[in-house]
């Protein structure tokens, strides 16, 4: 695993020809083992190595010869709420707490970034959502005549009845799909180990329909295999990756007529939550559908939803202009 560690650290890092052996650079050799030890997912651990390596590259950019202070790690938040979205700074500076926390703990450098304060993000969604009729005539441009037609109708018929990220879509496999107390059927899901399950979601008859319809054009695919692959001529019957999934869902939006850049794969799974409310879920009922771990993730749909219909505007609007 050191070895893909090693891999991340070494292609963000700027190139370091006639560096000299300074103190930042001295810190950039501890990324390995710091990133090697975060329990997070592997995309978070290059995102959080990626703006470590972004301060250090910029601390060498400034001609900064010395161990970074805390001056330092005020100097580039203000560096990052001027070039960077306020999400983005925000991410940064979670990667920079955690790697200088981390270097106290080992004895290594002192946690100079230890009161640096975050920088303040919208909480509600910026992505829209779509609505009933938007997501019936996505699905309804779509050729079913088609593998490809077949298979990206199930794909964005699971996404939008169960609420399913684009990584999750990518990880289940055949066999993933059982039968549940009841009798109805249901997609079992995996973690980052593909052998460790995180619960399941419900296939209603039509989900399960166009997941059989698409499934008939693999017949004698091992139940092993991947439930979605690629149709390619070059990577056939591999698995499909999250950027593929996140093509797929983007184009059929595109043929849909809907080419805005607040949808994308992830609207489908945010329309999902928001018309699962919309249709009468209590906050409880759709924590449990989203999967969200808090209910305060939840509560941020429930919230931007109830700002949607605020009436409040049209009030004003009647009573200054009416």
């Amino acid at each position: 695993m050191d070895e893909y560690y090693q891999r991340i650290v070494t292609a963000q890092r700027a190139p370091s020809q006639s560096r000299p052996d300074t103190p930042p650079d001295r810190l950039h050799r501890f990324l390995v083992r710091w990133a090697a030890c975060l329990d997070v997912r592997p995309k978070s651990v290059e995102t959080y190595t990626y703006a470590v390596t972004q301060f250090l590259n910029w601390l060498h950019e400034r001609g900064q010869t010395a161990g970074p202070g805390r001056k330092d790690v005020s100097a580039y938040k203000r560096f990052l709420v001027e070039t960077k979205k306020p999400a983005t700074a925000q991410t940064y500076i979670v990667a920079l707490r955690l790697f200088f926390k981390w270097l106290e703990a080992k004895g290594i450098y002192d946690n100079i970034a230890k009161h640096l304060k975050g920088v303040k993000v919208d909480r509600y969604h910026k992505k829209d959502y779509l609505t009933v009729e938007q997501v019936k005539n996505v699905l309804g441009k779509i050729e079913l005549r088609t593998e490809r037609g077949r298979r990206d109708y199930a794909i964005l018929s699971l996404m939008i009845t169960c609420g399913l990220r684009d990584i999750e879509v990518s990880r289940v496999n055949i066999k993933d799909i059982a039968a549940a107390a009841g009798g109805h059927a249901v997609l079992r899901l995996r973690g980052e180990n593909q052998d460790e399950r995180t619960g399941y979601v419900k296939l209603t008859e039509p989900v399960k329909e166009a997941v059989n319809g698409y499934l008939r054009e693999r017949d004698g695919a091992r139940p092993s295999a991947p439930l979605f692959t690629s149709i390619s001529r070059n990577s056939r019957g591999g698995r499909l990756s999250t950027r593929s999934i996140s093509e797929i869902a983007k184009q059929r939006l595109r043929d849909a007529g809907y080419d805005s850049g607040k949808l994308t794969a992830h609207s489908f799974r945010h329309s999902a939550i928001a018309l699962a409310l919309l249709g009468g879920l209590s906050l409880q009922e759709a924590q449990r559908f989203a999967r969200h771990s808090n209910i305060s993730s939840t509560l941020n749909y429930a919230h931007n939803l109830e700002r949607a219909g605020n009436r409040g505007a049209e009030v004003v609007t009647g009573a200054v202009f009416g």
